[in-house]
């Protein structure tokens, strides 16, 4: 299966690591699974500008501070960009995403729906516009977008970032990324907590030893080990995960 992903940006560059560093850049240059092949498209918002200066903003009625992207700019990125560029019969093959703090908030579960339920399934390709400045004009919002989602409770100087961490956090779901389907299984919120501690060579470190426990080689005891570490650590580091 092909799957193309589409990132409407001011700044295309932002997304050079994401693409060239670790799992996730195999993973979208289609070098980790064989069932599922991903295309990443970028849209500069500004080639769509009709401004002398390429400007895709403007100061927003009824006052206020900064400035606010153009409905019209952006449609025409989305229309000609996207649909017209990649031969798309209108919008019904595409879900377009706009990152907000509006939207859905984004955690570990919403992320393996994403991955397993949008990123592996063919029925439509995907669209990200990443704003900037103050906002996005509401009409192209209400007109243009199917769904909105929120990395957290603060706000960044563009999308660009929200979308990279959607991306790289939602892929490890995708069938065949992993090399080991079980490692997103033992991962920190899984279950509702953090992971328990993990040690490596050497055995002594500065005077610490790692627990005896995972010395023995007694499988039960070391799995018993880890579930009561896992409750301490989230006890301690991020009660605000246990029910109240």
């Amino acid at each position: 299966m092909n799957k193309k992903i589409w990132i409407l940006t001011l700044f295309p560059e932002y997304f050079k690591p994401l693409l060239e560093c670790g799992i996730s850049g195999q993973a979208f240059r289609g070098e980790r699974s064989e069932s599922v092949k991903f295309e990443i498209n970028f849209v500069n918002i500004r080639d769509y500008s009709t401004t002398k200066y390429r400007s895709v903003d403007d100061s927003p009625f009824g006052g206020g501070p900064g400035m606010v992207m153009r409905a019209d700019i952006l449609r025409d990125a989305l229309i000609k960009g996207v649909v017209d560029a990649g031969a798309y019969n209108g919008l019904d093959k595409l879900h377009v995403i706009y990152t907000s703090p509006r939207g859905r908030v984004w955690n570990n579960k919403v992320a393996r729906e994403f991955g397993t339920e949008v990123l592996s399934h063919p029925e439509k390709d995907i669209v990200f516009i990443c704003g900037r400045y103050e906002g996005v004009d509401e009409r192209f919002l209400l007109k243009y977008v199917n769904e909105f989602y929120s990395v957290g409770d603060f706000v960044l100087t563009g999308g660009e970032l929200a979308v990279m961490t959607m991306l790289d956090s939602a892929v490890r779901f995708v069938p065949g990324i992993l090399g080991n389907k079980l490692s997103s299984e033992y991962d920190s919120f899984e279950d509702g907590m953090i992971e328990y501690p993990q040690y490596t060579k050497p055995q002594e470190f500065e005077g610490m030893p790692v627990p005896e426990v995972l010395l023995s080689g007694h499988h039960k005891k070391i799995e018993e080990w880890q579930k009561e570490q896992k409750k301490l650590m989230t006890q301690k580091l991020r009660p605000d995960l246990l029910p109240k």
